[in-house]
Order: structure tokens, then sequence, then C-alpha cells
């Protein structure tokens, strides 16, 4: 399978899910994107078009993360959930983003349910 039908298939597969996952002020959308190296997760307003916060392995404060990729991943839920909570969000709706609910992002999603959010 190349390249490019990968990514179609994860497009008509984005593109599907993306017919029932819908996110509020109150409840917004938890997308998550991977990479092969890094990990971003952001909570997303779709009423008003606006991404209220985000969070990835690429920000200053977690250049030093150290642990294999799912640790890190799961570091990265833990946070987001930390900072939705501090601006009142507590419950979100998860939005895979077309990749499979598996590894890294069933480590996301698991990180931060532990820290409070609730899906």
């Amino acid at each position: 399978m190349s390249q490019i039908d990968k990514a179609f298939r994860r497009q008509k597969i984005k593109d599907r899910s993306r017919d029932s996952v819908y996110g509020f002020q109150s409840k917004p959308r938890l997308c998550v994107y991977r990479s092969l190296s890094q990990m971003y997760a952001q909570l997303i307003d779709d009423a008003s078009g606006k991404t209220i916060l985000a969070v990835s392995t690429m920000s200053k404060e977690n250049k030093d993360l150290k642990g294999s990729k799912a640790d890190r991943s799961r570091c990265i839920g833990t946070q987001l959930a930390q900072k939705a909570i501090a601006v009142g969000i507590t419950t979100v709706v998860f939005d895979r983003n077309g990749f499979r609910y598996h590894g890294r992002v069933k480590a996301l999603a698991d990180g931060a349910r532990e820290a409070g959010l609730i899906f």
C-alpha cells in the first residue's frame, strides 16, 4: 500500500467520523494528530471554529520529556487535561482524527482520563 493510498484511506475515515463528532464551547472536540515522532492534541470549538488550547511534544515545556513515545503521549494527555480543567472544561468529545484507537492515541486518551477529563 503506497503512502498516497494510506493518506487517502485515513482522510476517508476522518471524514466519516467527523459527521458524528462536533465540539461546542461547553463540550469541545479533543482532536489528536500523530506523526512519526511527535504527538499533538488540541481542544476545538467547532461552533466558532477556534482552538481553545493545544499541547504537543514540540512545545518548550515538553522538549525534555523522556521515555517511549507512548509514555510521552500519556504525558501530553495529562497536560491537556490539567490545562482544560484550569480553564473550566471537564467534558470533551474525542476525535481520533482517522487514526486507530491504539498505541499512542490510546495512551493520550488514557492520560487525559486519568487527569480528570470526561469523554
